[in-house]
């Protein structure tokens, strides 16, 4: 069964939105350890920061991955074509 594209976008922002708790509560553990100490708000804007890098890297990948679908599809179906239509 397909997801909608409604279940999608939730999907996404629920995604997100725990992204960006872990990578907070994960700076405000690990930083200490190699002597960094941040307030909570400096916490909340470099997780933001992250996040949004997380975002483009996030959608830059689905398009290279989507292109690639793509290409293998029309590879495919030429493949398919030849083999169903010999040319004598």
């Amino acid at each position: 069964m397909k997801q909608s594209r409604w279940m999608s976008l939730v999907e996404s922002i629920a995604n997100v939105v725990v992204g960006y708790g872990v990578a907070v509560v994960t700076q405000m553990l690990v930083f200490p350890l190699f002597g960094l100490h941040a307030s909570l708000n400096q916490n909340l804007l470099i997780g933001l920061v992250f996040t949004g890098v997380s975002l483009v890297r996030s959608f830059f990948l689905r398009r290279v991955f989507e292109t690639l679908r793509l290409r293998q599809a029309v590879s495919s179906s030429s493949m398919a074509a030849c083999t169903t239509n010999p040319v004598r």
